[in-house]
């Protein structure tokens, strides 16, 4: 019951305490969990931008709808995909499994021909679409285990992305801007974290096929 009553004190923060930070530990966290993000084939599309300057939070806020939890928070993170998804990629991603594991070419050829192939029959557009898709799996990660470590979090989609890549020079990492999620401590203040949260009853939003 543990895990619910932290998802239960969770909610999307409207003012976060600017005074408060992140420790070295709690952001290390974050990153791992990040990392360990189950996505597609395992290739890793994503990366993940950690912004604790406060000059560069300021900037990012007015292309964020003025929302106040991107310049206030501790730390912002900015969820990426990558635009270089494609064959190289794709044997970057073999070569480094086989010095990791150790194992023979012939021990991955089918898979990672398959997978090549995939890759170079997909459009532009779905290999960008299929991404963003897993940018959502790592948000929800993120969200879930700021939760479990008394972290809180706001989940964004409102913001101006062309203008994230142009300030954070995105293009030419090859990255695209997708999701943002502020994290830190609620202010005292902040009305939202007083109020009974509103979930349907569960035996409405989950049907047991027996």
């Amino acid at each position: 019951m543990n895990s619910i009553k932290n998802l239960e004190w969770r909610y999307a923060t409207k003012k976060f305490d600017s005074n408060k930070k992140l420790n070295s530990s709690q952001l290390d966290t974050l990153k791992n969990c990040f990392n360990l993000t189950a996505t597609s084939y395992g290739l890793q599309p994503l990366k993940m931008l950690v912004i604790s300057n406060n000059k560069l939070k300021q900037q990012l806020f007015q292309y964020s709808y003025n929302q106040a939890q991107v310049a206030d928070c501790s730390h912002l993170l900015v969820l990426c995909i990558k635009t270089n998804i494609d064959g190289d990629y794709v044997d970057e991603k073999f070569d480094f499994e086989k010095r990791l594991r150790g194992i023979e070419e012939e021990t991955i050829s089918g898979f990672r021909n398959f997978l090549k192939d995939t890759i170079n029959k997909k459009s532009e557009n779905e290999i960008e679409s299929s991404a963003v898709n897993q940018a959502y799996i790592a948000l929800g990660n993120l969200m879930t285990i700021c939760a479990f470590e008394q972290i809180d979090s706001c989940p964004m989609e409102g913001f101006n992305p062309q203008k994230f890549d142009e300030i954070l020079n995105l293009k030419e990492q090859q990255l695209k801007s997708v999701l943002l999620l502020p994290v830190g401590f609620r202010a005292k203040d902040d009305f939202m974290s007083q109020l009974e949260k509103i979930r349907i009853p569960v035996e409405e939003s989950v049907i047991e096929i027996n």
